[in-house]
């Protein structure tokens, strides 16, 4: 991995390459800038931002991803962490382990994030039952689910947006 120094640009926010980058280059670059902004201790106010953040590191898996966004009482990030992979056009997805990773990092409340290889973050019947199920397993602890995202190349589909939370 080659790094890359980023020098501030004249306007806060921008930067300024010390050399010369190839394509994968800004890509990895993106994924480091959506990884530290849902860092700990980062404030989730602007749900756009999180979706942008989140597609920036999800799109353009092989395989489905599901992770969650953990966060405190306040809805500050506690981490992200990634945690079953799949195949092309599946995941399983393990409710007691979303439980214990939930209770480890003592979260008040969680979003479930997963990719859809294909592109279209479309979700299917098997996410709303998911997210049911997990969503009753967590309430009996405590820990809300404040949405599910779905990723894809073409956007994301938010859960609490469409009604089903």
């Amino acid at each position: 991995m080659k790094y890359h120094k980023l020098i501030p640009g004249e306007t806060i926010g921008t930067y300024v390459m010390g050399s010369s980058v190839t394509e994968a280059d800004i890509l990895q670059m993106a994924q480091q800038l959506a990884m530290s902004r849902l860092s700990k201790g980062q404030a989730l106010t602007e749900p756009r931002h999180v979706f942008s953040h989140l597609q920036t590191l999800l799109q353009y898996h092989e395989y489905e991803v599901f992770a969650l966004l953990l966060l405190d009482t306040k809805h500050r990030v506690i981490c992200f962490r990634e945690l079953f992979r799949g195949t092309l056009d599946s995941s399983s997805i393990y409710p007691r382990e979303v439980m214990k990773i939930a209770l480890e990092h003592n979260a008040a409340a969680l979003i479930l994030v997963h990719n859809y290889p294909s592109g279209n973050p479309e979700p299917s019947q098997a996410d709303r039952t998911l997210t049911t199920t997990l969503r009753n397993a967590l309430n009996m602890v405590g820990i809300r689910i404040l949405d599910h995202v779905v990723v894809g190349i073409e956007g994301c589909v938010s859960f609490a947006e469409r009604g089903y939370l």
